[in-house]
């Protein structure tokens, strides 16, 4: 067989030497790679639009809307308010570096999420392949309205930390200190979303049944109101509650699914075993009494005398 046949001809259940595995991941990577760079260059040539769509609804909310001139009046009450400024000669570049490969990184998130799904596909079963594609698009929506409620909430809990400021203090705000924090916002909240998402991975992995995730109710309220008090840096209620509320109606909406589940596979069990699914092995081993020593009219050999030996003839 030729060289070429051998490498495109592939393992019905995904097996392949060590070397052929070492490959293909480098494959993936370089692909996964070489798409974040294509990314990253275009998101630089728009580094400014984008970290104008994130700081704009900050500036609307605790931005300073006063002209020159009332800023130079000390009349003028200027500590609800705040200034974006840049520190450093070298604060602009390293900023729009970073702006940029953050945003290559996301845009490029459908080509390294399929290369990673290639790359793991292979080994294994068809159902969990079809559970593992329906997680990965239910979780990435997930994700996006987590992201969502971030950037709804900043601007809200922006004006309500400037009330803390001190009178006649003057607020500037380091523009890569606030995109940090936009960005960890943005972040807790996207995976404080899939907190249901896990649970649901945990049933239908069968470690966690819906009865035991409805009886956690209670804990899991004040846990999960806890965490978005602790995650969100604001101490007003809208941003802990835009935080909590949505994970509260996800978390008993996930315990519903699980009930669910938990009803169609007892029902399944019930039934017993397709007809093309083999059926439990009793492996417990049982009793079988005395053995016989005569069977069937067919002797045991005679112990050995002094013409046999070992019960047999000396011929034999």
């Amino acid at each position: 067989m030729p060289k070429s046949a051998r490498m495109n001809e592939r393992d019905p259940e995904g097996r392949m030497p060590l070397v052929d595995h070492l490959r293909e991941l480098r494959n993936r990577l370089v692909k996964s790679l070489l798409a974040i760079v294509v990314t990253t260059v275009i998101a630089a040539l728009f580094y400014k639009d984008i970290i104008q769509f994130f700081t704009d609804p900050i500036l609307q909310a605790v931005g300073c809307q006063y002209s020159f001139a009332e800023l130079q009046d000390p009349a003028t009450d200027t500590t609800q308010c705040a200034r974006i400024v840049q520190n450093g000669l070298l604060s602009p570049f390293t900023l729009a570096l970073t702006v940029s490969l953050a945003s290559g990184v996301v845009l490029a998130t459908p080509v390294w999420l399929y290369q990673l799904w290639a790359f793991v596909a292979p080994g294994l079963h068809r159902n969990e392949k079809k559970y593992s594609l329906g997680f990965v698009a239910a979780g990435f929506p997930l994700f996006l309205m987590g992201a969502f409620f971030a950037y709804w909430s900043l601007p809200k809990m922006a004006s309500v930390m400037l009330e803390f400021s001190i009178i006649g203090s003057d607020n500037q705000l380091p523009l890569d200190d606030l995109l940090q924090l936009i960005m960890r916002m943005i972040l807790v909240f996207g995976l404080s979303f899939e907190l249901p998402l896990l649970l649901v991975m945990l049933n239908f992995g069968g470690v966690l049944s819906g009865k035991k995730m409805a009886g956690w109710w209670r804990g899991m309220i004040l846990g999960i109101t806890a965490f978005a008090a602790i995650a969100t840096p604001s101490t007003d209620p809208i941003s802990m509650l835009a935080l909590a509320g949505p994970i509260w109606i996800m978390y008993f909406g996930a315990s519903g699914i699980a009930l669910v589940n938990d009803r169609r596979r007892a029902r399944r069990d019930a039934k017993g075993p397709a007809d093309d699914e083999a059926s439990e092995l009793d492996l417990t081993p049982e009793d079988i009494g005395e053995v016989e020593t005569v069977s069937a009219g067919l002797a045991v050999p005679e112990q050995a005398g002094p013409d046999r030996v070992n019960g047999y003839d000396d011929v034999t």
